[in-house]
Parts: structure tokens; C-alpha cells; sequence
């Protein structure tokens, strides 16, 4: 009976924990939102990016031809007319092209950073917890890795596994692993010893409970910023792969590839390659943007 009884108010107590630490949580969120909407940057890069998505998405309802179909009676022919972005060298649509390749391109950028986020969470979470000899070596191997330049490792890897888009996003995402994992780490040793932490420990909360319900709840607000800012950095990385022919292969349309096409033309048709470049330039700056405008929101004290 007094087994019971203690059962049932460590139960009760992590309860209460549990609540507390669920209604910072939902005030936190409110507070950052607010402070988000008054960003004007970032309101516009969410907008740009919003704007993008949305295109890409909808890109078989709004392109005026496939990204296959051909026009040869109009090749190189320049902006302007039925073609508002002009075609290629194959008389092909580049408007059309660009709405296709923006669902290659932010695919790459998000299941990436997904990848690399999602290891890189669980290696930093275990470090930071644990700490000690699992700590050091989680970190020394992480480190091997990080030793090499990404882009290096991954045109590495993606020339290993060969080229393609899954390929490419695997080959980013491996290379990222190390940067998601630190920072988690770094989170979690900030938060370890808060108090609610260590009232969920003193009422004997498994490790697991600790680490996913109070720990990377409240230690998640650098990483919201390291993602955005990743997406950017991955749909650079998958451009600089299929320059380099090791992301998409024709005829599939990626704005990289798009860059890559158009360079043998561009001292004859400098749109095939201008084109493509604004629309890399803009997405990642809009990104970007957005990411700055996370950062001060989650933490004003850096805005200056």
C-alpha cells in the first residue's frame, strides 16, 4: 500500500512538471510571434519564401507549358512575349522551368537540414545529457567529420553514391550532421541545470522523459534558427552540386542545374544564367531574412 501511494505522488508531482514547464513553453511561443510580426525583414522573407513554396507547389496549375515541352520554332528566344522569361537552347519555357526546379531545389534544402537536424538532435541530446566518456566520443568523431570543408565532403560522398537528387540531399545532410550537434549539446548543457530539470530528477523521471519532455522543449529555440538558416545553406550546396553535375540530371529542372545549362550560352544569351542565379539569390536571401528575424524574436538581446 505504501508503494502504491508513493507511486501514485511521483506520479502526481511529474504531472505538475509537466504543466509548469508546458505553460512557459506556450507563453514563450506567444511572446516570440509577437515579436516576429513587428520584424518587418523578416515578415517579408517569410513572404517571399510563402510566395515560393506556394508557386512550386501549384507549378503543374501555373506554368504556362511542361518543363519538358519544347518550342523549336522559338529557341534562345529572349524574355518577353509568349515566353516572359525567354527559353533555352532547347526551346524550352523558362518560367516553367524555374516554377518545376523551385520543387527539386526547396525539396533538397528542407529534407536535407531534415536529416542532418534529426541526427544531429539525437547525438547532441545524448552528449549533453550523459556527458563524460560518452560525451568525448560522440564529439571526437563528429569532429573527424567536421575537419573536412562540407562542400568537400559532400561532392565526396555524392560522386561515392553517384549522382541524382536523393543522393544529393543524403550527401548534404551526412555533411551537416556535426553543426546540429554541437549546437544541441550547447543547448543542453545551458539547460541542465534548470530547476525544473532538476525536479524532474528528483522524482526519479527516466532519462528519455527528461531529455524529450523537459530538456529539448526548452533547448530548441537556437535549433529553430540553425534549421532555417540550413535550408538556405543546403539549397546553395545542392546548386553548387548539380554545377558540378552531381545533383539533378536533365531532363529533370533544378535551378542549379538551370545555372549549369546556361553557362556554355552566356556570352551569347547571359539570361539562361542570370535568371536562375537571381532566383537562388533571392530565396536565400529571403531565408536568411526570415532566420535573422528568428534569432532577435527567440533572443532580443542580440539584435544589437
Amino acid at each position: 500500500m505504501p508503494a502504491a501511494r508513493r507511486k501514485q505522488k511521483q506520479h502526481k508531482e511529474e504531472e505538475n512538471v509537466e504543466k509548469t514547464s508546458k505553460k512557459k513553453k506556450q507563453n514563450q511561443v506567444l511572446v516570440v510571434l509577437h515579436r516576429l510580426k513587428r520584424n518587418k525583414m523578416a515578415m517579408v522573407g517569410l513572404f517571399v519564401i510563402t510566395l515560393m513554396v506556394l508557386a512550386s507547389v501549384f507549378a503543374p496549375w501555373i506554368a504556362p507549358y511542361g518543363y519538358e515541352q519544347q518550342d523549336l520554332y522559338n529557341i534562345f528566344k529572349a524574355p518577353g512575349g509568349a515566353h516572359i522569361l525567354g527559353t533555352d537552347n532547347l526551346g524550352r519555357d523558362i518560367f516553367s522551368r524555374l516554377l518545376y526546379g523551385g520543387r527539386q531545389s526547396l525539396k533538397i534544402g528542407i529534407v536535407s537540414v531534415a536529416i542532418a537536424a534529426s541526427l544531429g538532435i539525437i547525438f547532441g541530446s545524448i552528449a549533453g545529457y550523459y556527458g563524460g566518456w560518452v560525451d568525448n566520443v560522440l564529439m571526437r568523431v563528429l569532429d573527424v567529420f567536421q575537419a573536412v570543408p562540407g562542400l568537400l565532403m559532400s561532392i565526396a560522398i555524392a560522386t561515392t553514391l553517384g549522382p541524382g537528387i536523393n543522393n544529393a540531399m543524403l550527401a548534404i545532410g551526412l555533411t551537416t550532421i556535426p553543426g546540429y550537434a554541437r549546437m544541441t549539446r550547447a543547448s543542453f548543457l545551458s539547460v541542465r541545470g534548470m530547476e525544473y530539470v532538476e525536479a524532474a530528477t528528483a522524482i526519479n523521471a527516466t532519462d528519455s522523459r527528461i531529455i524529450w519532455k523537459h530538456i529539448l522543449p526548452n533547448a530548441i529555440s537556437p535549433m529553430i534558427v540553425q534549421i532555417t538558416m540550413g535550408v538556405a545553406s543546403s539549397i546553395l550546396a545542392a546548386a553548387s552540386l548539380s554545377f558540378m553535375g552531381l545533383g539533378a540530371q536533365p531532363p529533370l529542372p533544378e535551378w542549379g542545374a538551370m545555372l549549369t545549362a546556361g553557362r556554355t550560352y552566356m556570352r551569347d544569351y547571359p539570361y539562361l544564367c542570370i535568371i536562375p542565379g537571381l532566383v537562388i539569390m533571392v530565396a536565400v536571401l529571403s531565408i536568411n531574412m526570415l532566420g535573422d528575424g528568428l534569432r532577435d524574436a527567440l533572443d532580443p538581446r542580440l539584435k544589437n
